[in-house]
């Protein structure tokens, strides 16, 4: 059976344009891994800067492993073959370093299905100095590496391009000197800022469970982890190095043009944690979109708030001149404008995708949105009148202080801007349909918001269904919405401390019962989950010193929970 997944490997290979295969020496060799499948995996420009960083790096092989797919995973899970690398075909036990790189709160159990796989041992402080050294990086783990605190021997908190190299090359230094892996992970936390090795730091808990104190197990170490990232994102491009036609974006080159936002959403974890606003210029980006252009011909623009770009109309410009075609994510809708949607039709866009959040002006306003509905219908009217007949709305549902009024609301804003979208495209083609996606709030580190519970997902699954059958009947509006059980789930990964390890290693012993999980643990999901939180009490992200105050963000908090 292992040559058929070999011969799968190579045909996925010779699909791609792009990739490297180094050949293996005296080089450490770090294995990147993305805990979900590889259709998904590839389609993530964080992922794929990430393996041209370390490949591009003198002293480092680097190949790529991706949560096997599920005609695939039995193989692994039953032993009969470790998990290999798909670029060599080799044990990831052969491998230094597997590297992790972690988007999303979802993907934590994948990670353990390929610990388990690749016959490595799950728990850090039972590994061997045979087994490679297993590090993590990513939005997720920047945020709170906690949860996750007992599986890995390392993370690299904050923007790759920054920490990684400096990494890299003590790693290299450490590994020709022969050091035990106790050795190189002291040296690598004493002197890599941005590093983070949770065996070196104690938790203490009080009689009521929360933390106490979170203290180095040696004076000399620091006492709080500083998140790395680039003053300058001018001085390089971050832009898709591999092209395959499996991926989610097959027909789009992805280039990143801006990090970071000015707005301060209070629910947006993205948006805190890569301020300050960083955006590319022209200068630094026309090579960039030449390659683009070349290779796919459209071009997707990435970043926390593309719109805001103070050059989006010479970005997109530049591209359509050089006959590409653009493409964005959701667009802010007090930044769109006769020139912006011109150029967006230009490329032959036939959907835009906004984002109001909430139904009502009060719930906006506390979220810090900082739109009106004048906005949202001024987009609507121009996107119609652009001859784009296609429409995707974002709202959240859950929010802090909502009310059935603001529940009601989104039906009235939908339909209104069915409405107006109908008027407006009187005597033109027809109006075809809005989307609108349904997510559940949930409240992330680093956010006004960490202070606040998740809401109920019964509630949640009632509004939802309450939402969904009162549109259901309005033509030319789709409603889609998330799963709200997996909701707690993702709220308990991103806001639990080190003890919630052991409820993900329960469930992955269970195959993924979380309802079994929670059984056999003595942890109480709930008190990560349904509790609300003081001011006073250490958070376990507290660790991480991201830039922003405590104090700052406890102000926004109780501005917001104030002006409703």
């Amino acid at each position: 059976m292992s040559w058929k997944l070999k011969k799968k490997f190579h045909d996925i290979l010779d699909q791609e344009r792009g990739y490297e295969k180094k050949i293996w020496g005296t080089s450490p060799a770090v294995c990147l891994a993305y805990p979900n499948y590889y259709r998904t995996g590839m389609s993530n420009l964080g992922f794929q800067t990430i393996y041209a960083l370390i490949n591009h790096h003198t002293s480092s092989v680097c190949e790529r492993v991706f949560l096997p797919d599920p005609e695939d995973e039995a193989l692994f899970a039953l032993k009969s073959i470790p998990l290999f690398s798909m670029e060599s075909q080799k044990p990831l036990t052969d491998f230094h370093i597997l590297a992790f790189s972690v988007p999303f709160e979802n993907d934590y159990p994948n990670i353990l299905k390929i610990l388990d796989m690749a016959r490595i041992t799950l728990l850090a402080d039972q590994r061997g100095d045979d087994e490679p050294l297993i590090m993590g990086g990513g939005v997720s783990p920047s945020l709170n590496p906690e949860p996750l605190a007992d599986f890995f021997d390392l993370f690299l908190l904050g923007e790759g391009e920054e920490v990684l190299p400096e990494f890299l090359h003590l790693f290299a230094s450490c590994h020709a000197l022969g050091m035990s892996r106790k050795e190189l992970l002291l040296r690598i936390q004493r002197e890599i800022a941005g590093a983070y090795v949770p065996q070196f730091y104690e938790i203490q808990y009080s009689s009521h469970h929360l933390i106490e104190d979170i203290r180095p197990v040696h004076a000399a170490l620091p006492k709080r982890m500083e998140k790395r990232w680039i003053r300058n994102i001018n001085t390089f491009t971050t832009e898709q190095c591999i092209s395959t036609p499996a991926t989610e974006f097959k027909d789009m080159f992805l280039t990143e043009v801006s990090r970071g936002c000015r707005r301060g959403c209070r629910f947006c974890a993205a948006g805190f944690l890569y301020k300050p606003a960083r955006f590319r210029d022209l200068n630094t980006l026309a090579s960039s979109f030449m390659r683009g252009i070349n290779d796919r011909k459209r071009v997707g623009l990435l970043g926390t708030a593309v719109s805001d770009h103070p050059e989006i109309h010479s970005l997109c410009e530049y591209v359509l001149t050089h006959k590409g075609s653009v493409s964005m994510g959701s667009l802010r809708v007090d930044r769109l404008d006769e020139r912006m949607v011109l150029l967006l039709a230009e490329s032959g866009v036939e959907t835009i995708s906004l984002a109001p959040e909430a139904g009502t002006q009060r719930l906006r306003n506390v979220i810090q949105k900082g739109i009106t509905d004048e906005h949202i219908e001024n987009a609507v009217e121009l996107i119609i009148a652009h001859g784009i007949f296609n429409i995707r709305l974002y709202f959240m549902v859950g929010l802090p202080t909502e009310t059935e009024e603001d529940i009601e609301g989104i039906v009235h804003l939908v339909k209104r801007i069915k409405h107006h979208a109908i008027k407006c495209s009187a005597g033109k083609k027809r109006f075809r349909r809005i989307t609108l996606s349904m997510n559940q709030f949930i409240p992330k580190p680093v956010t006004p918001f960490q202070w606040h519970p998740l809401e109920n997902i019964n509630l949640v699954r009632k509004k939802m269904r309450n939402l969904e059958g009162t549109l259901r009947r309005e033509k030319s509006v789709k409603v889609i919405h998330d799963v709200p059980k997996w909701n707690y789930i993702q709220a308990l990964l991103s806001l639990g401390d080190r003890r919630i390890s052991k409820i993900l290693l329960a469930a992955h012993k269970n195959n993924g019962n979380w309802s079994k999980a929670f059984k056999e643990v003595n942890v109480n999901p709930d008190f990560y989950v349904y509790r609300h939180k003081s001011f006073e009490e250490i958070l376990p992200w507290d660790i991480i010193d991201h830039g922003i105050s405590k104090q700052y963000l406890y102000k926004e908090f109780r501005t917001a929970m104030g002006s409703h």
